[in-house]
């Protein structure tokens, strides 16, 4: 897990180095500070009678000096190569991260779920920030200020320092201890952010049903069940940690109380009567030397304490450590062969005995023995009720997911014998739920070819019959599309996102019911403009209407993931249930106004 995440420190690597290097030499500096001090205090400590030395002043406190500048500036740099190393370090963290989810399959993303990717990438990643900062800074600094004290405590205290030894064991198994009863806390809290996450997601996304149904207290409840049980283990994490300050108050109080009580017996056991012909020296300590050591016990018991806050953020970053590298470690289900086939032939389409499920532990195959053969530059209608499979069965054309049994071949070779990127860019998908992206019509146009002139732009609008609404636009082709398209309505949408299809010029072109919100005459002028501009180019048009598919060479009829019929409407209707009553329901049975408008239209 370690060497995967430090993968991503990369040109880091010399910020991250240089701020261990000035801490050292800050910390050398802190603790000569005080052996100095305890020179300059006995360099005064003198008897009645003697003289006070300027000179030595002066010298100790010329030093102090330049060691306190020094040790300014070596924690300065320290703090300001640590900031842009563990800053750095997230932000690279960040891209590895993304760049891997832009190559997993829709397989991989269903494993982890949206809401638990955004936490990933937010929470967990910040977490692990805190915890590089602290680990190439305070983590450093804690066990080297602990070991030098240690040393110039047994210089300056012999062995009165042992007190500070012997505490360091019990404190350290007491926070193992900590560390051990909170990691399992903080596991479970991280997934439950997901659910937080989850819960904020879907009320967003769902906005629109929310206020129509009037459940914004259903929804606050909800919420609020998801943040209380993050509160409720967030809670329980941090009692257990909060032990931590008393503890260390504890040690740090008792170790002051024996200093001073043993070095205070030391100095009146040195100022007795033979003091008097070998002042302050003989059998025990100086006032400077006692004085010091207390700052030296202070230095130690603050390091323990650092060291303890490190822990904190350390046990909070393992779990967060543990998600990241899940998504690092994950790999795609679907990738290019070693040799790849990087040139469709034609648009023909062939399914040769595929069955498919989702998961590999489903019970029950999502499409079962499918046989179609499709020759290139067909128009082929896909039509069956909610649920039977249609949209499953055109993603293995794209090889969005792999078919569980069989072959689907395009152009006369297996899908999987090709390069991903290639095919993809052979076969546009135009999908079921119309995606446009914050940006000018113009860019959301270019993501089917970002070398398209402008009047390839305008071409493969005018076929998508979009040009005319776009003119209408003040700024016509420079209009701002707002996150998501909410500035243009269903309809346009859906245009908008064909003409995009069409400017990949695909050799095989999938419309995902991307016509349903555009009424029966447009639809029919898309199709016909279709059949005139790009024959060549093999089209599968997944309809819930009729009229949709009603000129299509062939459709194909899906029920319960098989296939029911393949025909013409002529061959179809009055033959195959299925068709003559979805036909009948919606030309015959309905309004004819409605019918006119195809029922569905939102425009």
């Amino acid at each position: 897990m370690l060497k995967t995440l430090m993968k991503s420190i990369r040109e880091y690597k010399v910020p991250s180095i240089l701020s261990p290097i000035f801490v050292t030499f800050e910390v050398v500096l802190e603790c000569m500070i005080p052996f100095i001090i305890a020179k300059l205090v006995n360099s005064i400590d003198v008897s009645v009678g003697a003289t006070i030395k300027l000179s030595n002043i002066l010298m100790y406190g010329g030093i102090l000096v330049a060691m306190a500048v020094a040790s300014l500036v070596c924690g300065a740099l320290a703090g300001a190569f640590c900031a842009k190393a563990s800053a750095g370090f997230a932000k690279n963290l960040r891209k590895d991260l993304y760049y891997k989810v832009q190559d997993f399959s829709f397989e991989n993303i269903d494993k982890f779920s949206t809401p638990s990717l955004v936490t990933r990438m937010t929470t967990d990643i910040t977490n692990l920030q805190l915890a590089y900062m602290m680990i190439i800074r305070v983590a450093i600094r804690c066990p080297l200020m602990m070991i030098f004290s240690v040393v110039m405590a047994f210089v300056i205290g012999g062995n009165l320092a042992w007190i500070f030894v012997c505490v360091i064991p019990p404190l350290t198994a007491i926070l193992l201890f900590l560390m051990k009863r909170a990691m399992p806390l903080f596991r479970r809290v991280f997934k439950k952010y997901d659910n937080l996450n989850e819960s904020v997601q879907e009320n967003i996304k769902g906005m629109r049903v929310v206020k129509s149904y009037v459940r914004e207290d259903y929804e606050k409840k909800k919420f609020d069940r998801a943040a209380t049980d993050v509160q409720m283990d967030f809670t329980k994490a941090e009692r257990i940690l909060a032990w931590n300050q008393p503890v260390m108050q504890v040690f740090f109080y008792g170790v002051l109380s024996s200093v001073l009580f043993i070095g205070s017996y030391l100095i009146f056991k040195a100022n007795n009567i033979e003091v008097l012909r070998v002042p302050n020296s003989v059998g025990g300590l100086r006032i400077g030397e006692v004085s010091q050591l207390i700052v030296y016990g202070m230095q130690i018991l603050m390091s323990l304490m650092m060291f303890s806050m490190v822990f904190v953020m350390i046990t909070m970053s393992v779990e967060s450590s543990r998600r990241i590298c899940e998504i690092l470690h994950e790999e795609s289900t679907l990738k290019s062969p070693s040799d790849p086939v990087y040139e469709v032939a034609d648009g023909s389409i062939d399914f040769d005995g595929v069955s498919f499920k989702y998961s590999a532990s489903a019970e029950k195959n999502v499409l079962e023995n499918i046989d179609l053969h499709i020759r290139s530059g067909e128009t082929i209608g896909v039509i069956g009720g909610t649920g039977s499979s249609k949209t499953s069965l055109v993603n293995l054309i794209s090889r969005l997911y792999d078919v569980t049994e069989g072959q689907v071949k395009v152009g006369g070779r297996d899908v999987r014998e090709y390069d991903l990127e290639s095919l993809r860019n052979q076969v546009a998908v135009v999908l079921q739920k119309n995606v446009l992206f914050s940006g000018t019509i113009k860019e959301n146009l270019r993501w089917g070819n970002p070398d398209a002139t402008d009047e390839e732009l305008v071409e493969a609008c005018k076929l998508a019959q979009a040009d005319e609404f776009i003119q209408g636009f003040p700024e016509k082709y420079d209009t701002y599309i707002e996150q998501g398209g909410t500035n243009v309505s269903g309809g346009q949408k859906q245009r908008l996102c064909i003409a995009r299809a069409l400017l990949k010029k695909p050799k095989i072109l999938i419309l995902d019911d991307s016509t349903s919100a555009v009424d029966t005459h447009t639809d029919a002028m898309i199709r016909k403009a279709f059949r005139e501009y790009i024959p060549s180019t093999t089209k599968i048009i997944i309809a819930q209407r009729t009229s949709s598919v009603e000129d299509a060479d062939r459709i194909v009829i899906m029920d319960n993931g098989r296939i029911d019929a393949v025909g013409t409407q002529e061959e179809l209707l009055g033959v195959n249930a299925i068709y003559t009553e979805v036909y009948n329901t919606q030309n015959k049975g309905a309004d004819p106004a409605r019918a006119e408008m195809g029922g569905e239209g939102n425009e």
